[in-house]
């Protein structure tokens, strides 16, 4: 028999339904949040929605006086700032409620992109050379950084700041992009070697016991002048996919190299503390070595992101993924 519970479906305000409480059809701008919320209405769960803002005593006040058995934390930031988002866990810890995803350590530990290939290197698991750029000094690149370049602002996710010019392959070219991605995202830039090879998306499910999901890759097009790095338009723009033959899709990989796939991710996930489930974001290169360079606590859960293509791929339907998170989420409490 099904356990029916209160669930706050936590959500970034510009997310948040016309009527402020519930979906009741799919909107572009809030797809992730309505396939959420209406696969936990299928489920049988009590569910309403809660907006985060600006200000954090509506949240405060509402989770006390509709205090719910979980929360589903949905949200990616706060003020628009995605740096913060593990403020909002570290409020629902103080207010001791149950949520779903990740704990505030852990999305401390993640969303910097320099600590985190920092805690892995410490661990002998392969990052590419990196150096972060603070934006209050002038930019001084380091030797032992071979060219070509990515580089990034280190906070964001989602390709956020992330084109064909992050590729840089000079230090002029670096220096020019760092210090644009001080001025238009105002906190410190990371530049990351590229790394040639094949671009693997690895879920994981659980927190005692692990679940890797089968690997996604996100395979570019053959053409000459097309996108190498996984860029904002090849992550979202349909069309300019379309015009690169760039596609996502299961990726096939040999037993001995999804042995050592599992090994790496689970080994990534827990010492970053993910909890409830994740995705690693890594390549491998042509002489079978496997670098890390992205590890995503709370990664997005549309019906197309990669976590949910491959637990159908394993068998898991959208609603069943859904309800595991749901459960590793409950079990913990």
């Amino acid at each position: 028999m099904k356990q029916t519970r209160a669930i706050t479906a936590l959500i970034d305000e510009a997310c948040m339904p016309p009527d402020g409480i519930s979906y009741e059809k799919p909107e572009e701008h809030n797809a992730t949040e309505y396939r959420v919320v209406t696969a936990l209405k299928d489920l049988g769960h009590n569910v309403r929605c809660l907006g985060v803002g600006n200000q954090l005593e509506p949240i405060i006040a509402d989770l006390t006086d509709n205090r719910p058995d979980l929360v589903f934390n949905l949200t990616e930031q706060y003020r628009d700032q995605r740096r913060l988002d593990k403020n909002i866990a570290g409020l629902l810890e103080l207010l001791d409620i149950p949520f779903t995803g990740s704990g505030s350590a852990g999305l401390m530990l993640c969303r910097h992109k320099g600590l985190c290939k920092q805690l892995l290197s410490s661990r002998r698991i392969h990052v590419p050379e990196f150096a972060v750029f603070p934006p209050d000094r002038r930019p001084r690149p380091s030797r032992r950084l071979r060219y070509p370049l990515v580089v990034k602002p280190v906070y964001e996710d989602g390709s956020d700041g992330i084109s064909n010019a992050s590729l840089v392959k000079n230090e002029t070219e670096l220096i020019d992009r760092v210090r644009m991605m001080h001025e238009h995202f105002d906190q410190s830039a990371i530049a990351e070697e590229y790394i040639q090879g094949r671009e693997l998306y690895v879920g994981v499910l659980g927190n005692r016991r692990l679940r890797v999901l089968p690997p996604r890759e996100l395979e570019f097009g053959a053409d000459e002048g097309g996108p190498v790095i996984a860029t904002y338009q090849v992550k979202w723009n349909k069309p300019y996919q379309k015009r690169w033959k760039v596609r996502f899709r299961n990726a096939e990989l040999p037993e001995s190299i999804l042995t050592s796939v599992e090994r790496i991710c689970k080994k990534a996930y827990r010492l970053l503390q993910v909890r409830d489930y994740g995705r690693i974001d890594l390549r491998l290169t042509d002489d079978n070595k496997l670098v890390i360079f992205e590890v995503n606590p709370n990664p997005g859960l549309d019906t197309d992101d990669e976590i949910a293509r491959a637990a159908e791929h394993a068998g898991m339907s959208y609603t069943k993924l859904i309800d595991r998170i749901v459960k590793l989420a409950i079990s913990r409490y």
